[in-house]
């Protein structure tokens, strides 16, 4: 129970957050209205087809919004970090989730009640256009790896998502070493090619000097030249 007050408190009073246009009677009003849950890695958060109760905000690990396409292949439509909101779109929406979540790591996630989350919304602009913002950001870097994906050629697309990891989640610190350590599966699922692809061309990244591969660890050795593949396409 101590861990959840915990994860309550960290949601609403993160600096510079959306949480923060909130008066302390709505403040107070939320937090009754919110459910905290733990997951362990690989378990599932929400499935696809599945109704949205509220707003679900990652408060602790990472999660992975991914789609079951043909042939059993998964793909990652979005990789989420503590602070973002996950299945948004379909409680919005009003609709089912298009899409299933499952840990990538032991995460934390809080849930704020939908007709409480809309109540609050009504009544405080400021909160609710910070929400759009926070959204219509997602949307546009979704859109942008979109292109990305359809257009670069796999080493191309291998690069960008190493670079977004890097702009998601950062580097341990060491500076040098993601702070993601995501499966062969899943990497090329968020690149959009075959395992056995994602595998060669890490390994012929790894040959050039440009990264050095220990398990799950990516290690960035040539910050420039992964840009330059990515930026070649």
């Amino acid at each position: 129970m101590k861990q959840y007050l915990s994860a309550k408190e960290k949601l609403f009073k993160t600096p510079d957050s959306m949480f923060m246009k909130l008066t302390q009677e709505e403040k107070i009003f939320l937090l009754d209205n919110t459910d905290c849950k733990s997951y362990k890695k690989n378990e599932i958060i929400f499935q696809e087809n599945t109704k949205p109760s509220g707003l679900i905000c990652l408060v602790e690990g990472k999660a992975k919004i991914f789609k079951e396409g043909a042939g059993n292949r998964d793909q990652i439509i979005r990789l989420s970090k503590p602070g973002g909101f996950i299945g948004y779109r379909a409680l919005f929406a009003e609709q089912n989730y298009s899409a299933s979540a499952v840990a990538i790591e032991n995460c934390i996630t809080c849930t704020i009640e939908r007709n409480a989350l809309f109540y609050v919304m009504k009544k405080n602009m400021d909160f609710t256009f910070a929400i759009l913002k926070s959204l219509a950001t997602e949307l546009g870097v979704s859109n942008m790896r979109t292109v990305s994906l359809t257009q670069k050629h796999i080493r191309g697309r291998l690069a960008e998502s190493l670079l977004f990891l890097i702009d998601h989640y950062g580097f341990y610190e060491d500076g040098k070493t993601i702070k993601a350590l995501l499966s062969r599966e899943d990497l090329a699922s968020l690149s959009n090619m075959t395992t056995s692809n994602a595998i060669r061309t890490l390994s012929a990244f790894a040959q050039e000097g440009v990264i050095s591969v220990e398990g799950r660890r990516i290690k960035i050795i040539d910050l420039k030249m992964l840009q330059k593949i990515s930026n070649l396409g």
